[in-house]
């Protein structure tokens, strides 16, 4: 059994100043695989009061120093690619091809994105207007990442901060705590001075909490529930440090009668279902054109009933466990509400897949003829459930898809070039996907509305780090 009871602070594992154990648990079999030690307010206070101090040099240190420890840092992770799938697929269900090829390998890419971004991104530069605009690192971050996909998020936040010579706090997902663990180790290999990286173990209202209100920590940036990122920005109100989120969706996905019908949506029901549909910019909402609904019933229906679910230490792209029993049971009370709505039952429904009973598994589940007030409409669900909605017009379609709360991302399957780009360019959302092809590494990500502000990965995920400075160029014969 695994026992995660140190706290990564100024350069060094130590013992946390409180002693609360928290269970590590395997999703695949409901059993305990690993205790970790969860962090208080004085665990924030000693890694904050080593951020600050490292802030002070490590602030000052040139690009190019910077760029030799993020190169340092990829090779690293690269060698270890293996070890940080292991640790995921174990922590949280994904099965280990997925593991391998997704939820770490995209860790790797973040890293190639923002060496990229930095080297291109000028630290001074003549405004138009010939002022001089400098670009400087925030200060001590505050960092808190969820477990859906931790190492995604954890690189998204804390290579940022390194790479433009600010320092941070880490409070990785106490459900995956492994794979935050595995990071630091990256992370103290590379070589970075002492205090630059601090993790901490620890839940949203201590350590979370403590972060958010810290009156040393300059900025905050949370991923995870809609809900949870109000709590983080009510938290810094009073200090007035800078929050970015990234926060739910409810993606709709725009199926037109001109689509390749057979071959995207199967597509889109297998990106709804990826990840065990734990993924926050799921394409949960399936919108199609009332011409060609029932063709596209039929094709959504085989595709559901394709969908495998097993074990997720089998090579495969099968979709594994849920990661705990909180969240299957809401997912069974979601599939419960649908059916309570007279949502049409086309695949799934409650209860576990045979012979899946000892984990937290669910069936992958797809209603039809659902409206866009039904609560499984609405809310997001976070498992492999799929609504569809039909829909008469065009404008109605896009009058739906912005019908929402959220706004991360936004799905569009049609033949036509011209709709295409003129439907897109309608949906409120932070990211549009057009017939399978997702954005490259590197862009922003991020939404609209509720489902948060500010973005991350890049040359922008770089900017949420920094602060601006404007004066003249000195001129001496002035």
């Amino acid at each position: 059994m695994q026992k995660l009871d140190k706290f990564y602070i100024d350069g060094e594992w130590v013992s946390p100043v409180s002693a609360t154990p928290f269970a590590i648990m395997n999703p695949a079999t409901n059993s305990q695989m690993g205790e970790v030690t969860l962090g208080s307010a004085d665990d924030v206070d000693i890694a904050t009061v080593a951020a600050k101090r490292a802030f002070e040099s490590f602030s000052k240190t040139g690009k190019e120093e910077r760029l030799v420890l993020l190169e340092r840092l990829e090779r690293i992770f690269t060698a270890r690619l293996e070890e940080m799938a292991q640790a995921i697929s174990t922590e949280m269900g994904a099965p280990i091809t997925m593991a391998r090829n997704a939820q770490a390998d995209c860790g790797i890419e973040h890293i190639k994105a923002f060496i990229t971004a930095l080297k291109e991104q000028p630290e001074r530069e003549i405004l138009p207007n010939s002022d001089l605009l400098i670009r400087e690192p925030i200060g001590v971050c505050g960092l808190i990442t969820p477990w859906n996909w931790p190492i995604n998020q954890i690189v998204q936040k804390v290579v940022p901060a390194l790479a433009i010579g600010a320092t941070c706090i880490l409070k990785p997902s106490e459900y995956t705590p492994l794979s935050a663990k595995l990071f630091a180790e990256f992370v103290h290999e590379a070589g970075y001075p002492a205090g630059v990286f601090n993790l901490i173990y620890g839940d949203g209202p201590n350590v979370g909490s403590a972060m958010s209100r810290h009156p040393d920590i300059a900025m905050m940036s949370f991923t995870g529930s809609t809900r949870a990122g109000i709590m983080v920005s009510k938290d810094a109100a009073d200090t007035v440090k800078r929050v970015t989120l990234e926060l739910g969706g409810k993606s709709p996905n725009l199926i037109f009668a001109d689509a390749d019908l057979d071959n995207r949506v199967t597509a889109s029901v297998m990106e709804c279902f990826y990840n065990t549909g734990q993924s926050c910019n799921a394409p949960t909402r399936m919108l199609v054109e009332s011409s060609c609904y029932e063709q596209v019933l039929d094709i959504a229906k085989r595709a559901g009933e394709a969908q495998q679910v097993g074990d997720p230490k089998h090579e495969g792209d099968h979709i594994g466990p849920l990661f705990d029993q909180m969240q299957h049971d809401r997912v069974q009370a979601m599939i419960q509400i649908g059916i309570d709505e007279r949502a049409k039952l086309l695949v799934g429904g409650l209860g576990k897949p045979d012979g899946l009973e000892n984990g937290w598994y669910v069936k992958p589940t797809i209603f039809a003829d659902v409206n866009s007030n039904m609560r499984i409409a609405r809310e997001e669900i976070f498992g492999p459930v799929l609504v569809i909605i039909p829909f008469d017009t065009e404008e109605e379609g896009i009058a739906m898809a912005n019908d929402s709360e959220f706004g991360l991302a936004a799905y569009l399957q049609t033949g036509d070039n011209a709709r295409a780009e003129r439907v897109s360019d309608q949906l409120r959302a932070g990211t549009v996907t057009i017939n399978g092809q997702a954005t490259n590494y590197g862009s922003p990500f991020g939404g609209y509305k509720q489902s948060g502000n500010g973005r991350e990965g890049g040359l922008f995920g770089l900017e949420d780090y920094q602060e601006l400075k404007v004066r003249r160029p000195i001129n001496m014969e002035m």
